[in-house]
């Protein structure tokens, strides 16, 4: 059995940790935080295989809280691992700003230099991670982190303060910073170095970017247009902006259009990736007869019984393919082939659809044609 002891266990960073670290099996957490029992921290520096330092404090009254929270916290950890003559792995979670001259820069690196310290004494094997702002999940919003604020504050409609729109931060993803971490805890103690490491990858962003990213994100339930995430930073922001969707609004209704065959809707505009649809069939109908140039399609029936019928429009071949609902199965629709699909159940039938382009109505690329040999 492991055992990771992670002081600051109630915070944002860790939070996250903890939840990392409870997916390793063979590994306990020892949390200690503000009103932990004393016995439980006890435990921990008697028992740790990896000591985590998260506990800190970074926007407190007075420069004396910067030095209690920061350098103290450590201090009161090191000092009782010496006593008892252990020497574990110590990770300290550590700040970009430990090299600049204001209070709680000059804490961390205080911070830096106990743990120091404590690694020429005691030959203790020590890591040193310093951190530009971390964002992710359940960060506090409204506190110390600029996009905890914006994601919370736009996904409600409140307003967002900018100074200075050109201004650029550097960031790290919490998931990122929780990985780092759990691969220090497996790798070990190691052969007693003293380390100073960064979480990779890292990402600068100005400011009035990052609001208006987050923005398109808040947009996507009335526009459709769901932005490309192929950059690693939008991928992590776009999850990041989603927890933070008030509890009651996870859900919205789509536009539904209807008409005697039923009901379609669109789900999502995928920019270069196309667009996502479903619809609803009655029995009996038919769904169809067009062709495109260019633009391809995918059926997937969900519910019900369908036929897809095709003709080739140089030579009129046509071609079925039957299809249920319980096969969960893809049909390619290429360009070039005029196509219907019919319900032939008796149920109504649930399709979901994927267009490889957004409909342009100025060049729609659909062309009415019926497939000959349908029923009628």
């Amino acid at each position: 059995m492991r055992r990771v002891l992670v002081t600051g266990a109630e915070g944002f960073i860790g939070k996250n940790l903890r939840l990392a670290l409870g997916r390793e099996s063979g590994t306990e957490i020892i949390g200690v935080d503000l009103g932990t029992a004393a016995a439980v921290l006890e435990r921990g520096l008697d028992e740790a295989d990896a000591v985590i330092h998260l506990a800190g404090v970074n926007r407190p009254d007075t420069e004396k809280e910067f030095e209690d929270g920061n350098v103290g916290s450590l201090a009161t950890v090191l000092s009782g691992l010496e006593r008892r003559g252990r020497r574990p792995l110590v990770v300290l979670s550590s700040s970009i700003q430990a090299l600049l001259d204001n209070p709680y820069g000059r804490s961390k690196k205080r911070a830096e230099d106990v743990l120091l310290d404590f690694h020429r004494r005691t030959g203790a094997a020590v890591q040193i991670f310093r951190l530009p702002g971390v964002f992710g999940k359940w960060c506090r919003p409204n506190y110390n982190s600029v996009v905890a604020t914006f994601c919370h504050n736009i996904a409600r409609d409140l307003p967002i303060s900018i100074s200075d729109p050109a201004r650029e931060i550097d960031l790290v993803h919490v998931d990122d910073v929780a990985a780092a971490f759990l691969e220090a805890v497996k790798a070990g103690p190691g052969p007693g170095r003293a380390s100073f490491l960064s979480v990779t990858p890292a990402f600068r962003v100005a400011l009035g970017a990052l609001a208006g990213k987050i923005r398109t994100f808040r947009a996507v339930r009335e526009t459709l247009a769901q932005p490309a995430l192929d950059d690693p930073f939008d991928r992590r922001l776009f999850g990041t902006y989603v927890s933070y969707l008030p509890e009651d609004e996870f859900d919205y209704d789509l536009a539904v259009r209807e008409d005697e065959r039923g009901s379609l809707a669109e789900l999502l505009k995928l920019g270069g990736h196309g667009q996502i649809f479903v619809s609803r069939t009655r029995p009996g109908v038919t769904r169809g007869n067009h062709y495109h140039d260019s633009k391809v399609e995918k059926f997937v029936v969900l519910e019900g019984e369908a036929i897809i019928r095709f003709r080739r429009l140089t030579t009129g071949e046509v071609i079925e393919y039957p299809v249920r609902g319980r096969e969960m199965r893809v049909v390619d629709i290429p360009p070039g082939w005029t196509h219907s699909i019919e319900n032939v159940g008796a149920a109504e039938m649930v399709v979901l659809f994927w267009a490889s382009e957004i409909f342009d109505p100025a060049r729609p690329d659909t062309f009415a044609a019926k497939v000959k040999n349908e029923k009628a």
